[in-house]
């Protein structure tokens, strides 16, 4: 514990001896004059070097270290804060100015001198005790070694989903599981072990399981429960992860936001989406048998007999017999001898080879995992840091390692095995590694968010020639490659875009802060120490009042609870002026304008969150004051009421990251619905007064303000104030609203050359904007991503044409987002190179040329098609075509039928995706794609002859998933329009000159004048539906008409377009017409039956049979129309009446099933 507290010392001194510097090259007077002196940089710089030094800590001198290095880092602590005051109080050089702040510039000198006093007692008394020697240091530089750490542990960073050791309990618990028995109640497993025993892995691998699991299961959900959840949060994260992020919203949408029944209106939505469902569910780490009981009451369905499975993760094997049978209960054991040193040899990238080759390597590996207690964690961390070392300092470090788990594998024990893998992080990475402390139990922690905070804080400094968030990334990737942090979220690159921190490792971390008052989380059922000063707090799920803390030594204020106490009336006060990072992203409270109308107050501010979160933001307006925090490095307001910023946000030039959107949709003061909008402003001055609930005040002034502030503007995006151009050190900037923004700051965002993210809206915004925007991006040559969206909540989409104006687009552009129509993919497209992924919506991309120029990107990985983004009838994948694409999503595309791949393209793809599709010649070539994973079918997802694809899919080398969402007969199209059999009823036809075999096909010829008529009906799955389809519902197939082309000229020759009546199939235009027949959309027919006067009678019959038919709900193969049998034909004005009602409603019913007639 003494090299720790010696480290963190070393590295908080590091940040105050180089402010000190900083302070002290400042041309500026202290006191009307007096120059501060270099005394107190250089003892600081003294004093880090005697914390730096190698020499092994006695245990004799561990208590007297740790005292002394607590008081170094309270000191360094103290010294930044004066100096950050001191910076931010002689700013202006004006006499006037001076002698305003003269009271405060005579309280700095008096806290300087008395710290200057500190430093000499606190040097004096390493002397007098002799603490540490000062000797030469080995250390390396921060970065540098960090770097080297990634480069060799980056190749051997195995994946711990893939730990080894885990095929037989796999295959013992899905004997338990038993997914083969698909009726009865719900069948509850649960898995039993210590910490880092491997049950969230072994969970893990049963849920990603292709055979077992997703072949049988309609739905799944992974929930982590951990210690302290939210019900309401567990609910929402259920139907997002049954239904989907948009059921989700609209089912939030429908609810209204009521927060008082919220609980219980999820509860009713879940429970009866669920009712006649198979769904299998993880409840992971669970803690207590209330919490089961709330979730098994609360979120699942009593009655539901479809065999659902439910598997819970637990160390507590008493909760389990609570939630389960003794039989049905799995505990889990540490690994075989052989699996331990596997999974050893594979962390630290040695083989097997290397042990059998070297007796002494094979007995110091056998030795380091008995050590481990067979624990997988406990082996990945050990393994993290042998990685890095020689193998001649393995043994030397095997000394080091208590062997108690080998005797006592107890969860302290664990502790302290994977302790010593923070012990060994550099000392520039463990306040990081401490800093996640910060977040609750289980949270995912955001890459970007945790990076920026960091820097925020001053635990990340720029290197010679390497940016800070370089640096960041950096240290990011070190954690993860020594198993310190497990990753979350994997973007299709392959970077770890989230994380989060294993339970053991978090206790750690929150033991280690709390002994060094670094970090103190409040919530985690630990009592208040009201003495010690923490400089990081952060609220996990209490509100109670914090006696005794100094809140003006606090430099970070994290919320994921209810508003505390202490800030009831403003976010923002005096007491918290030292603060460093304010983050309010997951509180569980509305912040209001109140909260931020004094954020001029908090001066050393760096890092401001005050957006984003699960609950509205009823802000509408930065304050000017907002111009006074000159330090202020990334600001996110996104979800708010702001529709502007301020012409004060030019004076943080400091500014990296810059994230402001607004809500798009009126719930009051909607211009749309004048009289709503009147009877709104009217209400508003009573609502205002005390007598109505506080949120509701707030919800009304918000939406008030930002209708009026952004002319009722449908859009998220943000008006940007001339002068934007000044913030030269801005890399991240969202949601821009060209309609709204001059011309001159829209043109001064070509000066940003630091901007690598930029977002725009360019709904209604001028031609003239769109084209000065369009010149802008050309000049950001360091920008990586752009997101430009044509969308307005209640408005038509416009145009994205003008991009075809430009000439090149930033030659280091990633990714892409568009949203707006463009038809054909402009030229400058073709020249981005290094773009990986492009996501578009309303783009309506036309079939051949857009493809083309796609699919010639080179390294494009990920390409996404949301809704109407492409208007092909066929997307075809040619050979030679996106030679890198590993994902395709298409979403809701109204006129695709077919998506075919030929051979030879898109050889690296893993994932298909699709939604919202009617795909009525389905999908097909997909065994020309060699590493396909997984096809999946997602909401109101519709394929022709889904047996077929589920046989090519059954036949593939890969083994790739078929993964539906729904049903599958909801997903099955059946023969609709199937190519084989429409090639197999043309060649049967009689040829033109009315030879040739008869006719196989059922045809409607005997109840027709003309001998020459044919009608082939495809309407409906060869298999019989278990429940007939409602008649004109969307999951009916299309009806056809096969009719010789002079039987077919009754129907086409009175209309103009009768042309686009004929169907494409496999067999062609050609075949058909050299066999003389037509085929015809019967849908399309019962609009002309209504229109067209010049149908022969017998023609007429036909139809009036084929719309009773199919109308009626029953599964068919084919049917055979007769007059003489069928009792509609006799009634032809009924039933005329009926095809005028039935086309009133929709002229695009997909009539597909219908009775068999005989």
């Amino acid at each position: 514990m003494a090299e720790t507290a010696l480290s963190m010392a070393s590295s908080m001194l590091k940040s105050a001896a180089s402010k000190a510097a900083a302070a002290a090259a400042e041309e500026i007077s202290l006191l009307m004059g007096v120059r501060k002196d270099m005394f107190m940089k250089d003892e600081l710089e003294t004093m880090q070097a005697f914390l730096e030094a190698p020499e092994v800590i006695t245990a004799k001198k561990d208590k007297l270290v740790r005292v002394w290095a607590k008081q170094v880092r309270d000191l360094s602590c103290d010294i930044e804060d004066c100096l950050d005051e001191f910076t931010v109080h002689i700013g202006s050089q004006s006499l006037l100015e001076k002698l305003k702040k003269l009271k405060d510039r005579h309280r700095i000198a008096v806290q300087i001198r008395n710290l200057k006093s500190r430093v000499e007692e606190v040097s004096c008394r390493n002397t007098r005790y002799n603490l540490i020697k000062t000797e030469a240091s080995n250390t390396t530089d921060g970065l540098e070694s960090c770097m080297e750490d990634i480069r060799q542990l980056s190749a051997r960073n195995i994946d711990e989903a893939q730990l080894v050791g885990f095929d037989i309990p796999k295959k013992k618990l899905l004997e338990m599981i038993n997914i083969h028995v698909d009726d009865g109640d719900a069948r509850v497993v649960c898995i039993v072990g210590t910490g880092g025993l491997g049950k969230t892995t072994l969970a893990r691998k049963i849920y990603d399981s292709k055979e077992d699991i997703a072949k049988n299961f309609s739905y799944r959900a992974w929930i982590i429960v951990s210690q302290s959840f939210f019900i309401t949060d567990l609910l929402k994260d259920m139907i997002r992860q049954f239904f989907g992020a948009d059921a989700l919203q609209k089912c939030l949408e429908q609810l209204g936001g009521i927060a008082g029944h919220l609980k219980d209106l999820l509860s009713s939505y879940l429970r009866e989406r669920l009712m006649d469902q198979r769904y299998f569910i993880v409840f992971d780490d669970l803690w207590d048998i209330n919490a089961w009981s709330v979730i098994s009451r609360i979120a699942l369905p009593s009655n539901n007999s479809k065999g659902c499975r439910i598997l819970v993760t637990t160390r507590i094997a008493g909760l389990a017999k609570e939630c389960t049978s003794e039989s049905l209960i799995y505990h889990l054991e540490p690994l075989a001898i052989n699996d331990a040193i596997k999974l050893l040899l594979s962390k630290t990238g040695k083989t097997q080879k290397d042990i059998e080759n070297n007796e002494n390597l094979r007995n110091m590996v056998t030795q380091l995992v008995k050590k481990c207690g067979f624990l997988p964690l406990a082996i990945l961390t050990i393994g993290g840091i042998l990685a890095r070392k020689k193998i001649e300092e393995w043994e030397k470090f095997d000394k080091k390692i208590p062997s108690e788990l080998e005797s006592n594998p107890s969860l302290e024990a664990t502790r302290r095995i994977v302790t010593l893998s923070y012990d060994h992080l550099p000392s520039h990475l463990k306040p990081c590694f401490l800093y996640l402390s910060i977040f609750p139990e289980d949270f995912e922690i955001s890459r970007r968010r945790l990076i920026e905070r960091w820097i925020a804080e001053g635990l990340v400094k720029a290197s010679i020639g390497v940016a800070v968030e370089e640096v960041g990334e950096n240290y990011f990737d070190c954690l993860i490659s020594r198993s310190m942090i497990v990753p979350s979220k994997v973007n299709i690159e392959g970077v770890v875009k989230s994380c989060w921190v294993h339970d053991i490792m978090r206790d750690i971390t929150i033991s280690i802060s709390r002994g060094e008052n670094f970090v103190y989380t409040i919530g985690d059922n630990v009592p208040w120490i009201a003495e010690e000063n923490f400089r990081h707090v952060a609220y996990h799920g209490s509100k109670s009042p914090t006696r005794g803390m100094d809140w003006s030594r606090i430099r970070s204020l994290t919320i994921f609870s209810e508003r505390p106490t202490e800030l009831a009336s403003s976010i923002c006060s005096q007491q918290l002026r030292m603060l460093r990072a304010l983050d309010l992203e997951n509180a569980q409270f509305i912040t209001t304008q109140k909260d931020i109308n004094n954020v001029g107050l908090l001066r050393h501010l760096k890092y401001l969150n005050i957006g984003s979160g699960q609950y509205n933001q009823y802000i509408y307006k930065f304050p000017k004051s907002i111009g006074k925090l000159h330090g202020l490095e990334a600001l996110d307001a996104r979800g708010t009421h702001i529709s502007k910023l301020p012409t004060e946000i030019i004076k943080l030039q400091c500014l990296r990251s810059l994230r402001c959107s607004k809500v798009d949709w009126n719930q009051n003061f909607d211009h749309t619905e004048p009289l709503e909008f009147v009877k709104d402003t009217l209400c508003l001055p009573f609502l205002c007064t005390p007598v109505f609930d506080r949120k509701d005040r707030s919800r009304m002034v918000a939406e008030l303000h930002r209708a009026y502030s952004s002319h009722f503007s449908g859009t998220k995006g943000v008006r940007v104030p001339r002068g934007i151009s000044n913030l030269k050190a801005l890399q991240i900037l969202e949601v821009v609203d060209l309609k709204g923004t001059s011309t001159k700051a829209i043109k001064e965002l070509g000066e940003l050359k630091e901007l690598r993210k930029l977002s725009v809206t360019t709904y209604a915004a001028s031609r003239r904007k769109c084209k000065t925007y369009c010149e802008a991006i050309q000049k950001l040559p360091s920008l990586r991503s752009l997101c430009i969206d044509a969308y307005g909540y209640r408005s038509p989409v416009r145009s994205l044409e003008w991009l075809g104006s430009a000439s090149s687009l930033p030659p280091l552009l990633r990714s892409l987002k568009l949203d707006g129509s463009i038809g054909v993919m402009p030229d400058c497209f073709k020249s981005l190179a290094q773009l990986v992924k492009i996501g578009l919506r309303w783009t309506k991309l036309e079939e051949d040329k857009s493809i083309d120029v796609l699919g010639g990107m080179p390294k494009l990985m990920l390409l996404q098609f949301y809704y109407r983004a492409y208007e092909g009838k066929k997307l075809v994948l040619r050979n030679g075509a996106f030679p890198s694409l590993r994902k395709l999503y298409i979403g809701t595309q109204d006129q695709l039928l077919e998506i075919r791949f030929e051979e030879g393209a898109s050889t690296q793809m893993e994932s298909l995706e699709i939604r919202g599709c009617r795909l009525e010649s389905g999908i097909n070539g997909i065994k020309h794609l060699p590493k396909l994973k997984e096809i999946s079918l997602s909401y109101d997802c519709k394929v022709a002859r889904l047996a077929v694809l589920q046989e090519e899919v059954d036949r593939h080398p890969n083994q790739p998933l078929l993964r539906l969402q729904e049903d599958r007969r909801v997903h099955d199209l059946g023969d609709a329009e199937g190519p084989e059999e429409f090639f197999e009823a043309v060649e049967s036809l009689p040829d033109r000159d009315g030879e040739g075999s008869q006719a196989s096909t059922p045809t409607a010829s005997d109840s027709c004048e003309d001998a020459r008529l044919g009608a082939l009906f495809f309407a409906g799955p060869r298999r019989c539906r278990s429940k007939p389809p409602r008649p004109g519902s969307s999951s009916t197939p299309p009806v056809h008409l096969l009719l010789p082309l002079q039987a077919a000229a009754g129907f086409t020759s009175h209309q103009a377009d009768g042309k686009r009546q004929l169907t494409s199939t496999v067999a062609g235009p050609n075949l058909l017409r050299q066999r003389g027949c037509l085929v015809l959309d019967a849908c399309v027919l019962f609009t002309s039956m209504v229109t067209g006067p010049h149908l022969l009678p017998q023609y007429r019959a036909l139809l009036y049979c084929l719309l009773a038919v199919s109308c009626s709900g029953f599964p068919m193969q084919s049917i055979v129309l007769n007059k003489d049998t069928d009792p509609f034909v006799g009634d032809a004005s009924v039933i005329e009446a009926g095809i005028v009602g039935h086309n009133n409603k929709s002229t695009d019913t997909g009539v597909a099933s219908g009775r068999r007639v005989k």
